[in-house]
């Protein structure tokens, strides 16, 4: 019988960390959409600000990645943790002000973007290094569930906090719940044994050539890089929508809070429904973004787009811990963050895009076309990898050594999943582009 990850003394700080840190940030999308366009009613001052926090963290990501194979995913956790502390700390005295400044919150969270470039790519790692394979789909359903239920509470904090107090204190419990977060990380215990030390051009090529060996990979991290673009479209427009015509302030909290709810079912599914084709049934799940943004493009009643997002968001809560136990277990630990740096990288790369363009179509030409037309591509970006062989071929998650008809599986001892041997002895083939 498996020990329950949260006995494990390493694993829990790091949970407690996770999920407090989490809380907070819960608190801050709905807070810094509704104070930037009460400032200044524009939801093209709120895509600068989104975009000023976005394009630091890709530029740098694949920096990043080099970064948490090199050094101690640990130390690289604790630092991000105090600037990302700073960053948001520094956003909230500015709210605090009669008239809130543009500027210094932009410039604070693009701080706080680059932070998070480092960030990033020490999540898979951590649970690689505090949790053996076996533990690993349980530890990662767990962690998904808890972040996703401290999600749930956020909006409706971050409600309280607007109506009552102003959305400044806001960002300041976000500060706070990363300071926490870095005092847990003083204590967690991770061994980190580095590879053999290459060229920053060199590492960036071996993580490269790991990514593009796996079609299941980067197919799908093609459509998880145009739902993001829709989801950057929604985070644009959808607030301006949600309260002149669907009823205020309130709607847009009562979305973010169905989302997070669809979330946090979508992960507590995951820790018990284990298909066949794990990364399939979860782009298929993804595709199911094109419903709030068809409901938003037609101004469908209030509680419609509300289910609509909520529904949607249960489709990626299922694909985070399922996409993390499947990388876990078919990338080598020595290019663990790189790979991630790279799933970032391309998953995030079409947001900037989304928070770009979005407010100028809705300008040109109204907010029902943008939204329709991003609802047509996410469907079809991400519905479209069943196509891709590999998507079809990584195998379910298993409990044993045997299959539910009884026949013998190939296990393997670093993850949740039946390893793939064609996607294994890729990991393991020297790369040609690489001298030692």
């Amino acid at each position: 019988m498996l020990q329950h990850p949260l006995r494990l003394p390493d694993f829990r700080l790091l949970f407690l960390g996770r999920t407090i840190s989490t809380l907070g940030d819960a608190v801050v999308p709905a807070a810094l959409a509704i104070a930037v366009t009460r400032a200044t009613g524009s939801s093209g001052a709120l895509a600068l600000v989104l975009g000023c926090a976005m394009v630091p963290r890709l530029l740098l990501l694949p920096l990043g990645g080099v970064v948490g194979d090199r050094v101690n995913p640990r130390l690289v956790a604790l630092v991000t943790d105090l600037v990302r502390a700073a960053a948001q700390l520094a956003v909230g005295l500015e709210l605090f002000a009669d008239q809130p400044r543009l500027a210094p919150i932009a410039a604070a969270e693009a701080v706080g973007g680059i932070a998070s470039a480092f960030a990033i790519p020490t999540a898979t790692p951590l649970v690689a290094a505090t949790v053996a394979g076996p533990h690993r789909m349980r530890a990662n359903a767990l962690l998904a569930s808890a972040a996703n239920a401290a999600r749930l509470g956020g909006p409706a904090l971050a409600g309280l906090l607007i109506w009552t107090a102003g959305p400044g204190w806001a960002f300041l419990l976000d500060g706070l719940s990363f300071l926490v977060s870095a005092a847990l990380l003083t204590r967690l215990r991770v061994r980190h044994t580095p590879g053999e030390r290459r060229s920053l051009r060199t590492d960036l090529v071996r993580g490269w050539s790991e990514v593009r060996s796996r079609d299941w990979y980067w197919t799908s991290l093609i459509g998880h890089g145009v739902w993001n673009g829709a989801a950057a479209v929604l985070l644009t427009l959808g607030p301006l929508i949600a309260t002149r015509q669907l009823g205020g302030d309130g709607v847009w909290i009562a979305m973010t809070q169905a989302a997070a709810g669809g979330v946090l079912v979508g992960s507590l599914l995951a820790g018990r429904y284990r298909p066949r084709r794990p990364v399939l049934v979860a782009n298929l799940g993804l595709a199911l973004y094109a419903l709030p943004l068809t409901s938003l493009a037609l101004a469908a009643p209030a509680p419609v787009t509300v289910a609509a997002y909520a529904l949607a968001m249960t489709g990626l809560g299922f694909l985070s811990p399922v996409w993390q136990t499947v990388v876990q277990q078919e990338f080598p630990p020595q290019v663990l963050a790189r790979v991630t740096s790279y799933d970032w990288l391309l998953s995030l790369a079409a947001a900037p895009l989304g928070y770009a363009l979005a407010p100028l179509a809705a300008d040109a030409w109204g907010s029902t076309g943008p939204l329709l037309v991003t609802a047509v591509l996410v469907a079809l970006a991400c519905a479209g990898t069943a196509a891709v062989p590999g998507v079809r071929r990584v195998g379910r998650p298993v409990e044993s050594d045997r299959d539910g008809e009884g026949k013998a599986v190939e296990t393997d001892t670093t993850g949740g999943y039946p390893a793939d041997r064609e996607a294994r002895a890729e990991a393991v083939r020297p790369d040609p582009t690489i001298r030692t």
